[in-house]
Parts: C-alpha cells; sequence; structure tokens
C-alpha cells in the first residue's frame, strides 16, 4: 500500500499528485452523548453527580453524623456534620454556632455543616448538649 492510499478508518485529502495525504480521523461515529445534558459522554458529569450526590447525602433518621474528612483538600482536616434534622434557617444558625464555638471557619455545603479542622470533641459536646443524637464516623 502507497504511502498516500486511504487505509481503513482514514482518509486522504489534497488536490492534486503530490499534494495528496493521509488524514486519520479517530472515534468518528463513535461519539456518545449523554440523554440528560445532550453533551458528549467525555464531558458529561451527570453520572458522577448523581453517584456523588447519593453516597454523600447522609440519611435523615435523626442522627447528626460527624466525620472528619481530608479527601481533595490538599490534606487539610475538615469536620463535617450531616445529617442533622432542621431547615435551612436553623442550620444556618448552628453552622455559626459551631463556628464560634471552635473558633474557625467553615461553612453550609448542600444540607452538611463544614468546619475547618478536627474539632468533633467540641462539636459532639455541643450537639449532645443541644439535644441532637450522634453517630461519629469517618476518620
Amino acid at each position: 500500500m502507497a504511502n498516500n492510499e486511504a487505509r481503513p478508518g482514514s482518509s486522504v485529502v489534497g488536490s492534486g499528485a503530490g499534494n495528496e495525504r493521509v488524514v486519520w480521523v479517530t472515534g468518528a461515529g463513535q461519539i456518545r452523548y449523554c440523554s440528560n445534558c445532550g453533551k458528549p459522554e467525555d464531558e458529561c458529569r451527570c453520572r458522577e453527580e448523581r453517584r456523588m450526590g447519593s453516597a454523600t447525602a447522609a440519611p435523615r433518621d435523626g442522627f447528626a453524623r460527624l466525620s472528619l474528612d481530608r479527601k481533595q483538600r490538599r490534606g487539610k482536616a475538615v469536620t463535617i456534620v450531616a445529617g442533622v434534622p432542621g431547615d435551612l434557617a436553623q442550620l444556618t444558625s448552628l453552622a455559626q454556632q459551631l463556628r464560634k464555638l471552635c473558633g474557625a471557619g467553615g461553612s453550609l455545603k448542600e444540607g452538611n455543616i463544614e468546619l475547618q479542622g478536627d474539632h468533633r470533641d467540641k462539636v459532639e459536646a455541643r450537639l449532645v448538649a443541644l439535644g441532637y443524637k450522634i453517630k461519629r464516623g469517618g476518620g
């Protein structure tokens, strides 16, 4: 087979005897698109978000789950309080109380209270004093 002849999965471009070259096409006709967002599957994040959402969502069974997390935080510890019953206003107020108690920064993300640093013991004592049932885990 000559250098400028077409091979399976390729095509020849050029318009002259010496100007022809082989152009390879990868993945043509094999691009799959997400049924939710319409993006190519390589760019789609729908499955990851659904999987992460179901894996990280704490069950609302009346127990506040207290854990320590270091994943994707460059080794920095974060105390996470998940599954606390209450509406957004109550969670915001509780997050503010816990940040003041620990003297640390933090935020309220996806219904979980995140505090910078390892403050599990202080947080557990305060939540028990406020009448919450606690389950410790993760770290």
